[in-house]
Protein backbone atom coordinates (compact mmCIF):
# COMPACT_ATOMS: atom_id res chain seq x y z
CA UNK A 1 0.00 0.00 0.00
CA UNK A 2 1.25 4.09 -0.73
CA UNK A 3 -0.34 6.87 0.11
CA UNK A 4 -1.70 8.39 -3.23
CA UNK A 5 -2.50 11.64 -2.60
CA UNK A 6 -3.43 14.84 -0.19
CA UNK A 7 -6.88 16.61 -0.31
CA UNK A 8 -6.92 20.14 1.05
CA UNK A 9 -9.99 22.57 1.29
CA UNK A 10 -9.02 25.89 -0.08
CA UNK A 11 -11.24 29.31 -0.25
CA UNK A 12 -10.07 30.32 -3.52
CA UNK A 13 -9.39 27.58 -5.67
CA UNK A 14 -8.25 29.29 -8.94
CA UNK A 15 -5.23 30.95 -6.59
CA UNK A 16 -4.27 28.22 -4.68
CA UNK A 17 -3.75 26.33 -7.69
CA UNK A 18 -1.66 28.42 -9.49
CA UNK A 19 0.45 29.35 -6.50
CA UNK A 20 1.22 25.77 -5.46
CA UNK A 21 1.85 24.86 -9.34
CA UNK A 22 4.71 27.95 -9.10
CA UNK A 23 5.64 27.40 -5.32
CA UNK A 24 6.27 23.79 -5.58
CA UNK A 25 6.09 22.75 -9.24
CA UNK A 26 3.54 21.18 -9.75
CA UNK A 27 1.37 20.47 -12.74
CA UNK A 28 -2.23 20.19 -13.38
CA UNK A 29 -2.81 16.49 -13.68
CA UNK A 30 -6.83 16.90 -14.16
CA UNK A 31 -9.83 19.40 -13.13
CA UNK A 32 -13.64 18.47 -12.47
CA UNK A 33 -16.87 19.97 -11.35
CA UNK A 34 -19.59 18.46 -10.09
CA UNK A 35 -22.73 20.79 -10.49
CA UNK A 36 -25.40 19.52 -8.55
CA UNK A 37 -23.49 20.33 -5.20
CA UNK A 38 -21.23 22.78 -6.62
CA UNK A 39 -18.40 21.64 -5.59
CA UNK A 40 -15.14 21.82 -7.73
CA UNK A 41 -11.81 20.53 -7.73
CA UNK A 42 -7.93 19.94 -9.02
CA UNK A 43 -5.28 17.31 -8.74
CA UNK A 44 -1.61 18.85 -9.27
CA UNK A 45 1.30 16.32 -9.44
CA UNK A 46 4.82 16.39 -9.14
CA UNK A 47 7.55 15.27 -11.53
CA UNK A 48 9.04 12.24 -10.72
CA UNK A 49 12.25 12.31 -8.00
CA UNK A 50 15.31 11.04 -8.39
CA UNK A 51 13.80 7.59 -7.16
CA UNK A 52 11.13 7.78 -9.64
CA UNK A 53 8.17 8.45 -7.41
CA UNK A 54 5.98 11.77 -7.38
CA UNK A 55 3.34 12.98 -5.47
CA UNK A 56 -0.30 14.43 -5.61
CA UNK A 57 -2.01 17.30 -4.13
CA UNK A 58 -5.68 17.53 -4.95
CA UNK A 59 -7.36 21.17 -3.92
CA UNK A 60 -10.62 21.24 -3.55
CA UNK A 61 -13.15 24.18 -3.18
CA UNK A 62 -17.29 24.30 -2.01
CA UNK A 63 -18.26 28.17 -1.96
CA UNK A 64 -20.06 27.49 1.67
CA UNK A 65 -16.57 26.11 2.71
CA UNK A 66 -15.53 27.99 6.25
CA UNK A 67 -12.33 28.25 7.60
CA UNK A 68 -10.55 25.20 9.37
CA UNK A 69 -7.64 25.02 11.39
CA UNK A 70 -5.24 28.15 10.88
CA UNK A 71 -2.73 27.25 13.47
CA UNK A 72 0.35 29.48 14.30
CA UNK A 73 2.86 26.48 14.51
CA UNK A 74 3.08 22.88 14.21
CA UNK A 75 2.76 22.61 18.09
CA UNK A 76 -0.40 24.30 18.16
CA UNK A 77 -1.80 22.23 15.36
CA UNK A 78 -1.61 19.29 17.20
CA UNK A 79 -3.95 20.65 19.95
CA UNK A 80 -6.74 20.13 17.00
CA UNK A 81 -7.64 16.59 15.76
CA UNK A 82 -7.68 15.96 12.23
CA UNK A 83 -5.09 17.06 9.48
CA UNK A 84 -2.39 19.40 10.69
CA UNK A 85 0.02 19.79 7.89
CA UNK A 86 1.54 18.52 4.88
CA UNK A 87 5.12 17.09 4.86
CA UNK A 88 7.46 17.10 1.86
CA UNK A 89 10.91 15.62 1.97
CA UNK A 90 13.27 17.87 0.22
CA UNK A 91 16.91 17.98 -0.85
CA UNK A 92 17.94 21.12 0.92
CA UNK A 93 15.50 22.36 3.82
CA UNK A 94 17.44 25.93 3.87
CA UNK A 95 16.32 25.88 -0.06
CA UNK A 96 13.07 24.90 0.14
CA UNK A 97 11.95 27.24 2.89
CA UNK A 98 13.78 30.56 1.39
CA UNK A 99 11.94 29.55 -1.47
CA UNK A 100 8.92 29.22 -0.12
CA UNK A 101 9.15 32.17 1.46
CA UNK A 102 10.27 33.78 -1.12
CA UNK A 103 7.09 32.86 -3.18
CA UNK A 104 4.77 34.53 -0.46
CA UNK A 105 4.39 31.72 2.40
CA UNK A 106 4.59 32.88 6.15
CA UNK A 107 7.58 31.82 8.16
CA UNK A 108 5.91 29.43 11.01
CA UNK A 109 9.18 27.46 12.05
CA UNK A 110 12.64 28.33 10.64
CA UNK A 111 15.10 25.39 9.44
CA UNK A 112 16.00 23.23 12.52
CA UNK A 113 17.21 20.28 13.32
CA UNK A 114 14.20 17.71 14.15
CA UNK A 115 13.39 15.76 16.88
CA UNK A 116 13.93 12.63 14.35
CA UNK A 117 17.84 11.95 14.24
CA UNK A 118 19.53 13.34 11.61
CA UNK A 119 16.96 15.31 10.11
CA UNK A 120 16.67 18.88 9.13
CA UNK A 121 13.25 20.39 9.04
CA UNK A 122 11.05 23.88 8.83
CA UNK A 123 7.34 24.92 8.49
CA UNK A 124 5.72 27.56 5.77
CA UNK A 125 2.40 27.97 5.85
CA UNK A 126 0.79 28.46 2.33
CA UNK A 127 -1.16 31.63 1.43
CA UNK A 128 -4.54 30.33 2.97
CA UNK A 129 -2.82 29.03 6.23
CA UNK A 130 -2.34 25.49 5.59
CA UNK A 131 1.24 24.50 7.16
CA UNK A 132 3.67 22.67 5.07
CA UNK A 133 6.53 20.98 6.44
CA UNK A 134 9.94 20.71 4.81
CA UNK A 135 12.03 17.63 5.96
CA UNK A 136 15.76 16.92 4.72
CA UNK A 137 16.35 13.34 5.42
CA UNK A 138 19.66 13.01 3.22
CA UNK A 139 22.06 12.70 6.38
CA UNK A 140 19.97 10.55 8.20
CA UNK A 141 19.64 8.19 5.13
CA UNK A 142 16.48 8.90 3.92
CA UNK A 143 13.88 5.70 3.89
CA UNK A 144 14.68 2.46 4.23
Amino acid sequence: MRLDHVGLTVADLPAMKAWYAAALGLTVEFEFELDHVDFTGAMLRSTASETGGCWRLELLHRPEGAPGLQAANPVEAALTHGFGHVALDVPDVDAAYAALIGADATDRMSPRPSPEPGVRMAYVADPEGNLIELLDRTTAGGYA
